[in-house]
């Protein structure tokens, strides 16, 4: 089971791509037969109000995963990766990147979690950021993530004279 929700309103998402690379994500590049995955598209003071509530840490984050019981040798996720569009937007420039790609990469690496991935200590960052990459190249390889959404635009009112 797949669950994908958009919360936000920054950016118009296509949830049917997304659900199809998450899939294909899943079962074609993990091989993984089972998951029971949500993934929750928020801006940045739902995610602020998350990061501060369960981990403790004061601001905004770009990922929170909660995993319930998933299991790398049962070849299963079962968890809630809520990914906060506002920082993707605001990282994509950083990394000279898009903030579609930005945004894969953060499902990318809430999955990884889920899977038992740390990064906790430089050396299970660098072998977790490896895996990473490799994937996003992969899932960019494979479909056009501009496809993912668009910003809305900010809505003006009209003025009368």
């Amino acid at each position: 089971m797949l669950s994908v929700r958009s919360r936000q309103r920054q950016v118009k998402l296509d949830q049917k791509l997304l659900r199809t690379i998450v899939i294909w994500l899943l079962a074609e590049q993990l091989g993984l037969k089972k998951y029971e995955l949500s993934l929750q598209f928020v801006g940045t003071d739902e995610i602020t109000a998350l990061n501060e509530e369960y981990l403790r840490h004061k601001g905004s984050t770009d990922v929170i995963t909660f995993d319930y019981g998933s299991s790398r040798q049962q070849s299963m996720v079962i968890g809630d990766v809520i990914i906060c569009i506002d920082e993707a937007i605001a990282q994509a420039p950083r990394f000279q990147s898009t903030w579609q790609i930005e945004l894969v990469r953060y499902v990318v690496h809430g999955v990884l979690h889920l899977l038992g991935f740390d990064d906790r200590t430089s050396a299970k960052r660098e072998r977790m950021k490896r895996r990473e990459d490799n994937l996003v190249r992969r899932i960019s390889q494979r479909f056009t993530l501009s496809r993912i959404g668009a910003k809305r635009l900010a809505s003006r009112k009209s003025r009368r004279i």
